[in-house]
C-alpha cells in the first residue's frame, strides 16, 4: 500500500474511532443494546483499517496519527452532539495535539 493510500485508510480508522467513541456514550455503559453493538462492530472494523496502515506506517506514528486525530475529532463529537463545550485548556491541549501528529508526520523520522 502506497503512503497515501496508508493516511486514507488511516482517516477511516479515525472516523470508526470516532464513530465508535461517540456509540460508546450513548450506550450509557453498555446498557443499551444497539449502540453498545454499534460500539463493538465499529472498534473491530477500526483496529482492522489500522492494521492495514501499518502494514506501510510505522507502527508508531501510525498510532500516534491515530489517536491525536481521534481526540480531536472525538472533541469536536462532543461539542456538536452532545453539547459539551471544552474550555481554555482543552482547546491549548487540541492545538498542541495537533502540532505534534504534523511534527510526527511531515519531519519525524523513523527508520
Amino acid at each position: 500500500m502506497a503512503n497515501i493510500s496508508a493516511y486514507l485508510v488511516l482517516i477511516v480508522a479515525v472516523v470508526l474511532g470516532t464513530a465508535a467513541n461517540g456509540f460508546a456514550k450513548s450506550a450509557q455503559g453498555f446498557t443499551l443494546l444497539i449502540p453498545t453493538l454499534l460500539t463493538a462492530v465499529t472498534i473491530v472494523a477500526c483496529m482492522y483499517t489500522l492494521s492495514l496502515v501499518m502494514k506501510s506506517i510505522p507502527v508508531g506514528v501510525t498510532y500516534a496519527s491515530f489517536a491525536g486525530l481521534c481526540i480531536i475529532a472525538t472533541i469536536i463529537v462532543g461539542v456538536v452532539k452532545f453539547n459539551q463545550m471544552p474550555d481554555l485548556y482543552t482547546i491549548l491541549g487540541m492545538v498542541l495535539i495537533i502540532s505534534g501528529v504534523l511534527i510526527v508526520n511531515l519531519i519525524g523520522k523513523t527508520s
